[in-house]
């Protein structure tokens, strides 16, 4: 997003609070006052929560040289006079208010998802097996929420050609909030299941209220085998409806699953009276049926089955993104080599400043393909990143990427590679020493193979640590207590092995105490 601070004034019905606007222009959101990169370009939003409220970090932010806030509580804006204060009735909706008006700006196809469960792997599966076709934006992480569909839907820049973004929602008179933010042209419902049941008299309703996300929609990919899914889908009316079903006629009939001896699944279907068939590198059921989801969502783009195949067999397990792991010479690795571009390097970079206890930061990033930028513009931001994460060291690997060499400060150092088999050929593991490395590439890259390299070599039993799902937890906990109550989380035992470090630096930056034994 680029605007004017005056356009945003007016696209949030919100008043000026100082005497006199203070002209600027907005390029970045910012509602965590732990995540200042850009701060004159920042715009901050002063969330107000059960458990926290933004307008307590403004004295912080003005420091760090934030100069633009959207609040809804009054303030003695003589503090603060370089800055400006737009006052909402709620800094919430107002985002969501600027996100509507964001993507009214936009004539591109969107593709909306939402569900019980699988969203987010459909949304990345469909990511890397459209890339090759579309210039892509997508929600980052599992960004479904209130707060993380607007913030998906400001990445929109002139250059795309494709938006695929997921929404969830906890109970009724959500999902009508988001609808407008997305305005998606093709919807795909996952399924349903548990899940928040607790935010609606049954499921019924729950279906129903997440439907409203279609309502401006002219498709619907669902499967019919979900009764419940079907039955309220089925009473939509002016909508275009694609189902897939192993029980009964559909538009694509599932026929027959194979598994193979090498794990893959083998998916035999009719379409159009025509047989065809994929093979996915999966055979857990929950795959099979968010993969069916992208195959449908394919053949619906009009894709060849030939084509759909090729693609299919090439899918990557989504939770590889930012895996974390022991590398050579005291080093710790966090491979976030599923793909590249400037959100997710963001968000990357992000957890890499979490990890603390690492006197240098190296960052090795392939080329940010297929963006449709202007690479001196883009390789600019990219360099910004790095000085406001004070990173120590750059390889970069391919035949653009070069360009950043000249932009970013002397304190980093850098080297550059033709491609992946060149680095590993020069690879020196004395190089790289008590240092945290991030793996930042695009598929092409191969950085799997630099990954197995710079990889501390142990037995091959593996214990899994999934943070988000802590957090996850650690957020669910916290909804249960009252306001004023703390929490404060153990972590004995050394972690009983799974990463005291990593874990007690999650809960501190989540402002949880914590205590270690």
């Amino acid at each position: 997003m680029h605007y004017r601070i005056k356009n945003i004034l007016e696209s949030i019905d919100g008043q000026l609070l100082n005497k006199n606007l203070h002209e600027t222009t907005i390029d970045h959101i910012l509602f965590d006052s732990r995540k200042v990169i850009f701060p004159k370009t920042a715009l901050f939003f002063a969330f107000t929560g059960v458990r926290s409220d933004g307008h307590q970090f403004i004295d912080s932010l003005y420091e760090q040289g934030v100069r633009n806030f959207v609040v809804s509580n009054n303030l003695l804006i003589e503090n603060y006079p370089e800055a400006n204060f737009i006052k909402v009735k709620n800094t919430l909706i107002a985002l969501q208010q600027l996100a509507i008006f964001h993507r009214n700006q936009f004539d591109l196809k969107t593709i909306g998802i939402t569900g019980s469960n699988g969203k987010t792997i459909v949304k990345e599966w469909l990511f890397q097996l459209l890339h090759e076709n579309f210039n892509i934006v997508r929600s980052p992480k599992s960004y479904n929420s209130q707060i993380g569909v607007p913030l998906s839907v400001l990445q929109i820049e002139p250059e795309h050609e494709l938006g695929i973004f997921e929404a969830g929602i906890s109970t009724t008179r959500e999902m009508q909030k988001l609808r407008p933010i997305i305005n998606c042209e093709i919807g795909i419902f996952t399924n349903i299941g548990p899940a928040h049941d607790a935010g609606f008299k049954n499921i019924k309703e729950k279906i129903s209220e997440k439907l409203k996300l279609f309502s401006n929609s002219s498709t619907i990919i669902f499967c019919k085998d979900h009764e419940d899914i079907a039955l309220q889908i089925n009473k939509l009316e002016n909508k275009n409806l694609f189902s897939w079903s192993r029980r009964t006629n559909a538009n694509l009939h599932i026929t027959k699953e194979v598994l193979t001896p090498q794990g893959n699944t083998v998916i035999q279907a009719e379409f159009n009276s025509e047989h065809i068939f994929i093979q996915i590198p999966f055979s857990d059921q929950a795959s099979i049926e968010n993969a069916i989801h992208c195959w449908a969502l394919l053949l619906l783009l009009g894709f060849s089955p030939s084509a759909i195949s090729q693609k299919m067999m090439r899918l990557e397990p989504v939770a590889m993104r930012l895996e974390m792991k022991a590398g050579i010479n005291n080093c710790k690795i966090v491979n976030d080599s599923y793909n590249s571009d400037l959100a997710s390097l963001q968000i990357a970079l992000d957890f890499v400043e979490q990890q603390k206890g690492f006197p240098k930061r190296t960052i090795i990033l392939s080329d940010i393909l297929q963006t449709g930028k202007d690479l001196s513009k883009l390789y600019k931001k990219v360099a910004q990143l790095f000085s406001e994460k004070k990173v120590s060291k750059l390889i970069g690997i391919g035949h653009e990427i070069s360009i950043i060499k000249k932009l970013v400060p002397k304190s980093i150092s850098t080297q550059f590679h033709a491609n992946t088999t060149e680095f590993l050929e020069q690879f020196n593991p004395s190089s790289f020493e008590k240092e945290i490395i991030l793996l930042k590439g695009a598929r092409k890259f191969q950085f799997e193979k630099i990954a197995n390299r710079l990889a501390q070599k142990n037995h091959n039993t593996v214990l899994e640590i999934d943070l988000n799902a802590m957090v996850h937890n650690l957020n669910l906990y916290s909804r249960f207590l009252n306001p004023d109550t703390k929490l404060m989380v153990m972590v004995k035992a050394a972690a009983y092995g799974s990463g005291s470090a990593e874990v007690a630096r999650l809960l501190e930056f989540h402002r949880t105490g914590s205590t270690r034994g």
